[in-house]
């Protein structure tokens, strides 16, 4: 039975293929029309999807009619005449398979849980919207999910985060992370009262999970105290809302604990607004054990619907699930590359599946080197300030870094000697590390130690093998492109 999860027709296409209960392929659409952040799937994608056999069955992350309700209400009328899910993949795919629907948030809370390692967790969703929910808090036990706990629309943590985003002059549902990582490089206290007051009613405490806010960011929210308009004043409005989306994200934990009585020692979390790094550490502070996707926002859905319907566990195969550039990983190439020039990038093996390269299409550095940050930032044409991550092997992590790690760059730990790796730590001393554990058995788990053994440096900088505003590479094609566009070797599988 061949089945096939997708989401897309508002941001971020991504198609999932299952083989039974056999996680075999999921991709972003993204990769193959070299549109960021594309909302539509294309053939390039189905071709590769294809590979797996016929779809027997379609499964899509939300319900598009409860979706129009919501938009009605908001007044969005110019969205009530988008096409249904089964017309826009009848473009690309004569005649699919019915489509079947869930609910936009079920998606997410599935995707988190069955592809955990729990068979009994509370599972927190975070996003913008989905057809009304922006908060979701669910229990899962066995191979049942049960819903406690939700908020909706206007009220939003997602939509206020990306209008605060656009107000400082980023790309609202992209940049999210600009404004996190600028956060570091801000005056938390200057702004934060007066952000408070501007926006929040109410903040999320034990008892009570609600946010209240006192306007709806939906439209953005650019008429916010516009003399409020320097370099500086954008940085320290950044580091007031992270601080804020830190101190909401703690009440939303401590309410997630309390409608569990404290029983449930397992954390899912899931949502686009857990790939906010920074603030994902909070989690431990009142669960024993946490999971996060590697893919928790909407793309990651494209498994997350099949799941829901599915209603068990799968085997998790790891992040690699994308397009694959078949041949051996190449190990010596890189290292002779890294020896030579500190920097260089790879692509080999099967594509990442999430925003995070780990490894199979990286830009990779020598972390020790006082100019290689500037170096690169200069290569993926991106602000100075920005940090990069170090990949290091498991075992050494914890020699190098306080704070909790994990395979795929989801929390920032503090890192013990910046000056010795200036290249991977941000102005604050931390890191977004990705640990790469002995039963990985991949390429780049080699390669580190390879690196290691020749250096005594169990670590490398890790970012993804593109350019700002440019999805990752996906092809062998694209990284032949790439590397001769922006003057960086790209080791190729051999």
């Amino acid at each position: 039975m061949i089945t096939w999860g997708w989401s897309g027709m508002a941001h971020d296409a991504s198609l999932a293929v299952f083989d039974n209960k056999q996680l075999m392929f999921a991709s972003h659409a993204e990769r193959y029309s070299r549109i960021k952040n594309d909302k539509n799937l294309n053939r390039g994608i189905l071709i590769d999807a294809l590979y797996h056999g016929m779809p027997d069955e379609i499964f899509f992350y939300e319900r598009p009619w409860l979706k129009k309700t919501r938009q009605l209400y908001a007044k969005q009328y110019n969205l009530l005449t988008k096409p249904s899910p089964r017309s826009v993949l009848g473009e690309l795919y004569k005649n699919p398979p019915r489509i079947r629907t869930t609910t936009h948030h079920h998606s997410h809370a599935a995707g988190g849980y069955f592809t955990s390692p729990f068979d009994d967790a509370v599972i927190l969703c975070i996003d913008s919207i989905g057809e009304w929910e922006t908060i979701s808090i669910w229990t899962g036990e066995g191979n049942q999910l049960k819903k406690l706990w939700s908020q909706s629309y206007p009220n939003s943590i997602g939509i206020w985060y990306s209008g605060m985003t656009q107000r400082i002059g980023l790309k609202p549902q992209e940049h999210e992370y600009i404004l996190m990582g600028m956060a570091a490089v801000g005056d938390p206290d200057k702004h934060y009262k007066l952000i408070k007051d501007d926006f929040i009613l109410k903040m999320p405490t034990m008892q009570d999970g609600k946010t209240v806010f006192l306007r709806n960011c939906h439209r953005g929210c650019m008429n916010w105290r516009p003399l409020l308009n320097s370099v500086q004043d954008y940085a320290d409005i950044a580091a007031a809302v992270q601080r804020i989306y830190e101190e909401i994200f703690l009440g939303l934990i401590r309410h997630t604990a309390y409608l569990t009585n404290g029983r449930k020692k397992n954390l899912v979390l899931t949502g686009g607004c857990v790939l906010n790094c920074v603030a994902n550490p909070i989690a431990h502070t009142h669960f024993d054990n946490v999971w996060i996707m590697p893919n928790p926002g909407d793309a990651g859905s494209a498994i997350g619907c099949v799941l829901a319907h599915k209603s068990e566990h799968i085997e998790w195969p790891g992040p690699y699930l994308g397009h694959n550039i078949q041949g051996e990983y190449p190990v010596e190439k890189v290292i002779h590359e890294l020896q030579t020039n500190k920097i260089t990038a790879v692509a080999a093996g099967r594509a990442e599946f999430g925003p995070r390269a780990l490894g199979n299409r990286s830009i990779l550095a020598d972390p020790r080197g006082d100019n290689v940050k500037s170096l690169v930032n200069s290569i993926k044409q991106r602000e100075s300030f920005r940090p990069f991550a170090p990949a290091i092997l498991e075992e050494h992590a914890s020699d190098y870094f306080d704070g909790f790690t994990g395979p795929y760059m989801q929390y920032t730990a503090t890192c013990k000697d910046p000056t010795s790796f200036p290249a991977i730590v941000h102005y604050d001393d931390t890191s977004r590390v990705q640990t790469v554990s002995k039963d990985d058995n991949t390429g780049f788990r080699k390669l580190l130690e390879c690196w290691y053994e020749l250096t005594g440096c169990p670590m490398l900088l890790n970012t993804s093998l593109n350019i700002k505003g440019e999805p990752l590479v996906n092809t062998r094609e694209d990284a032949q492109r790439w590397s001769s566009q922006y003057g960086v070797e790209v080791c190729l599988a051999e």
